[in-house]
């Protein structure tokens, strides 16, 4: 069991720690009180990453991406978050299911994605399918070489900066142990096409300037050769993304726990009360104390899982444990974190309490805890029930 990172990999972590304190950070505080990046904004971080060389680090060297192995991306993710999602965003990650591309939509959608001329955003969610994928209501139906889709989509992350949705439709059902299911297939649907409407939805308090839209789809006209990956197939392409998804989101939980008690322990050292630093009172010392205990956990699992990923051994239920645990994990120590401000840790100029308010949605987005629950024992269960 070897716990050391490489040269490499420690040299990674630098460079991109470095960038998030020089070119993210200090646009931290004005993004969250305006609840919005400015296109300049965007474009200059893009372009600052792109040069950098962290752009589509998640994607294959043999098309053009970083070619880094999960683990590496793991440490990257952790050290991104350490800054709200409304910036690194723009260090963009295309999705890894444009991997399945074929043919002219390599050259469309994949490769512009990874060099940073398009971006993607993730349609799946909709009003009545969130945990209950399966739900969707969305339909596109066959004519002639298209494919006409009808319906709704919420809750999508960054439909306001994308070039193109991966849209998810019902295409058709089938019965499965008794039970009806849909059979899903996935779409690429470019943003200027007739019959698409996106506005934004909702107002988040999490991750402000990162804002979720809602898609409509009226006799939206999309042409079949727009399908990505098999008709029918469309889990087969996302689930793969899904649960490798929940491991990068409990890196990013650990990043911001660990953003969360440095700045913690620093008022701990610098504020007095009653003559003497409020670190030296085991009130505060003792939540700093297991504050550091329960992110060590939370990173050594989360590492240990995008390690297995590597090996190709890891489980749906132990991605579910990282998503899960680091997720609480985050929850506790970013409100521990303000307790420890008291007073302060509720003000809008104090990083805590964005930090607070952005925790929050990790339990929820990526599959809820919940979820992660039902994952874990439905593995732990599946054996000994057969």
């Amino acid at each position: 069991m070897n716990f050391q990172l490489t040269q490499e990999q420690d040299m990674l972590v630098d460079a991109v720690r470095s960038f998030v304190a020089k070119e993210l950070l200090p646009h931290e505080e004005a993004v969250d009180r305006a609840d919005e990046v400015s296109p300049e904004l965007a474009a200059q971080i893009r372009g600052k990453a792109i040069a950098a060389g962290f752009y589509a680090f998640n994607m294959p060297e043999e098309v053009g991406g970083g070619g880094l192995d999960y683990l590496s991306q793991a440490l990257i993710e952790r050290e991104l978050s350490k800054v709200s999602w409304a910036l690194h965003v723009f260090v963009a990650r295309p999705s890894k299911i444009l991997m399945a591309c074929t043919g002219e939509q390599i050259n469309d959608y994949l490769l512009p994605c990874i060099q940073g001329e398009k971006i993607d955003c993730f349609a799946l969610t909709e009003p009545g399918a969130g945990s209950d994928a399966n739900a969707i209501k969305t339909r596109a139906v066959r004519d002639g070489d298209d494919f006409i889709l009808n319906g709704s989509k919420h809750f999508i992350s960054h439909a306001g900066h994308a070039d193109f949705a991966i849209v998810f439709a019902v295409t058709d059902t089938y019965e499965h142990n008794g039970k009806q299911r849909n059979a899903v297939t996935s779409f690429l649907v470019d943003r200027d096409t007739p019959g698409m409407t996106i506005r934004r939805g909702p107002k988040c308090v999490s991750n402000r300037g990162y804002h979720t839209f809602e898609m409509f789809f009226d006799d939206c006209r999309v042409p079949a050769n727009k399908v990505l990956g098999e008709v029918g197939k469309g889990w087969d392409v996302a689930n793969a993304w899904l649960t490798a998804g929940r491991v990068m989101v409990a890196a990013n939980c650990v990043g911001q726990a660990q953003r969360a008690l440095d700045v913690s322990l620093q008022w701990a050292a610098d504020r007095k009360q009653f003559g003497q630093p409020i670190g030296t009172y085991q009130g505060i010392s003792f939540k700093l104390a297991d504050m550091v205990t329960q992110i060590r956990a939370a990173e050594l699992l989360t590492l240990h899982t995008a390690w297995k990923m590597d090996q190709g051994t890891m489980t749906d239920g132990e991605a579910g444990m990282a998503k899960l645990f680091a997720s609480e994990v985050l929850g506790k120590v970013a409100d521990e974190a303000v307790q420890i401000f008291g007073g302060m840790g509720l003000m809008d100029e104090c990083p805590v309490e964005r930090i607070w308010r952005n925790a929050r949605i990790e339990r929820v987005w990526e599959g809820t805890s919940e979820i992660q629950r039902h994952i874990i024992s439905r593995e732990l269960l599946r054996p000994l029930l057969r």
